[in-house]
């Protein structure tokens, strides 16, 4: 017992003394920004102002990270799950190599597609575009949301959507009212997942976007600059790490028990 509370507050610790780090430099002066002391000793909202700073386009940032991640995850979730009730229930020739394709394309590490799509967006005039930032992302996020939602209607019983059919319902009907619902857990728990992961991507936003009235926060916080040319605005990066860590812990929080029942669903049933 010992030992295994041992390893849970090392396991925690090592996920939340960057975090707490992060917050703490955050609130630090400029000329403290080198100090190793674990309280800001005076306390300063000097690089929260930075962040906010006139032609810093920070705010416009979190807006753009808001309106990708938000659309992406919405679409992701219309098709993936539409996708996913089809290779749940459907018999059809090839099925099991769909879903391993599937699976396969996760795989890509996102390096690899840049070029190519880089490539495609020039020819197709997508550079500096939402959709260039969109598309890509769902691509990410869809393999995901289709294996964990087809495994939710797998468990769930067959005769429920007869007896919706009996009743009058059409398949569509069926699903919509009946079977939706019961895989809610899951597709919550999915949407949350993809909209995490869409909010932190990186390389394709800095790839794809040179407007900076179009980048998101993540590429902007890297694009701050300091005082001088070769300086590194290390409290102004900080504290808008901070600003875009915040939604996402307020989430996690906030829907911690359905983000749990969503992730322990298909062991139970």
């Amino acid at each position: 017992m010992l030992l295994r509370r041992s390893g849970l507050i090392g396991i925690a610790l090592f996920c939340l003394v960057p975090f707490y780090w992060m917050v703490v430099s955050s609130f630090r002066r400029t000329s403290d920004i080198y100090d190793k002391s674990p309280v800001p000793a005076p306390w300063s909202l000097e690089s929260y102002s930075a962040v906010f700073d006139e032609g810093s386009g920070f705010g416009r940032a979190l807006a753009n990270s808001l309106l990708v991640a938000g659309v992406a995850t919405v679409v992701t979730l219309l098709v993936g799950t539409m996708t996913a009730y089809a290779l749940a229930r459907l018999t059809f020739r090839g099925k099991n190599v769909v879903l391993a394709l599937i699976i396969a394309v996760s795989m890509f590490p996102g390096a690899l597609l840049i070029v190519p799509l880089l490539k495609l967006f020039t020819d197709i005039g997508w550079i500096n575009t939402y959709q260039a930032m969109i598309v890509p992302s769902m691509s990410f996020a869809l393999p995901l949301t289709v294996w964990n939602l087809t495994v939710f209607f797998r468990q769930l019983p067959l005769e429920l959507e007869q007896a919706a059919m009996i009743d009058g319902c059409t398949a569509f009907t069926a699903f919509r009212k009946v079977l939706l619902p019961l895989a809610a857990p899951g597709v919550f728990t999915t949407a949350i997942i993809a909209f995490i992961a869409t909010w932190n991507e990186f390389i394709i936003a800095v790839t794809m976007i040179n407007n900076e009235a179009l980048q998101t926060a993540t590429v902007r916080i890297a694009q701050f600059t300091g005082a001088a040319k070769f300086d590194t605005p290390f409290g102004t990066q900080m504290a808008a790490g901070v600003l875009v860590t915040i939604p996402l812990v307020i989430l996690v929080l906030v829907f911690q028990r359905r983000i749990v029942a969503g992730l322990t669903a298909g062991a139970l049933k």
